[in-house]
């Protein structure tokens, strides 16, 4: 009865009920040690005048291995509180500063 049964092993981030946010942005700061800040510029659209808007938000990075650089274009993920400020994890360095 039981053979041929496919079992698959749920991965912490498959059994998550909503998947973590993820964001692009650049390094504006990492003068702190494992702690980068990056900028994350977000398009919307105004609900009245129809035009679209850059807000930007400063989000403070943990980056355990320092990889970051200023101007470096990075991608960040959602984590659990890592401190105060430290919401997100650095995930790779898209596009290394010139």
């Amino acid at each position: 009865m039981a053979d041929e049964t496919e079992v698959t092993v749920p991965t912490p981030e498959a059994s998550r009920p909503n998947p973590r946010k993820a964001r692009e942005g650049t390094v504006i700061s990492h003068s702190t040690d494992k702690t980068a800040v990056v900028s994350v510029v977000e398009r919307v659209r105004h609900p009245k005048y129809a035009k679209t808007v850059q807000r930007s938000k400063r989000l403070y990075v943990h980056d355990e291995e320092n990889k970051a650089g200023v101007g470096d274009k990075v991608l960040v993920a959602e984590t659990r509180p890592l401190s105060k400020l430290k919401r997100w994890r650095l995930v790779e360095v898209l596009e290394r500063a010139r």
